[in-house]
């Protein structure tokens, strides 16, 4: 590569204005930006500035990652309100509507009863009447287990087959045999077996 010369290149009317250096034998010319382009590049940092300023530095915005960390908790507590969100109260209040507890009757006749007998008294899988409970006895880990089912001990996965709805109906159902706040004792390793 050749080093940069500079050569007087005085302006000649009617010709464009060149630098007045060249650098491997190319000449610049010496035309000035565009004004619509310098007035684009000054509203950009100006806004830019302006934002800043506004929104990081000195004004009352809230900045847009702490906003939407906001707005996504606003909208879990609104889906949360809107889903019906189970709970161990309202499952042992649902236990407790006989139209909820026949529903969940009727899907444990299909899905259940095979196992744990229609009155719940238990053969394949353990009974479920008593207050002895192999994988946990509050309502939450009632349907916990529904919905995952327990593999190792053959019991399907319920939550795909059934839904949230129905699996909720059959918690209630089962917790119609028992009274809330009763104690929940761990099942004896004859019962755990099963």
């Amino acid at each position: 590569m050749s080093e940069p010369t500079m050569e007087n290149t005085e302006p000649q009317e009617g010709l464009e204005v060149l630098r007045p250096h060249k650098f491997d034998g190319i000449q610049e010319f010496d035309n000035p930006m565009p004004n619509w382009w310098l007035a684009i590049l000054g509203t950009s940092i100006a806004f830019a500035l302006g934002y800043w300023a506004v929104m990081h530095a000195y004004g009352p915005g809230i900045e847009p990652g702490k906003r939407l960390t906001e707005e996504m908790a606003l909208a879990a507590q609104e889906a949360a309100k809107r889903s019906g969100l189970l709970t161990d109260p309202l499952l042992w209040k649902m236990s407790q509507d006989q139209a909820v507890v026949n529903n969940g009757r009727a899907i444990y006749a299909v899905s259940c009863a095979p196992c744990h007998l229609p009155d719940l008294a238990g053969a394949i899988g353990p009974n479920l009447k008593d207050n002895l409970w192999v994988h946990g006895g509050n309502p939450m880990a009632i349907l916990g287990i529904i919905t995952e089912g327990v593999a190792a001990k053959g019991m399907p996965t319920w939550g795909p087959m059934l839904g949230r709805q129905k699996i909720a109906e059959v918690t209630a159902f089962i917790l119609s045999y028992h009274k809330e706040g009763e104690p929940v004792l761990p099942a004896q390793p004859q019962a755990q077996a099963r």
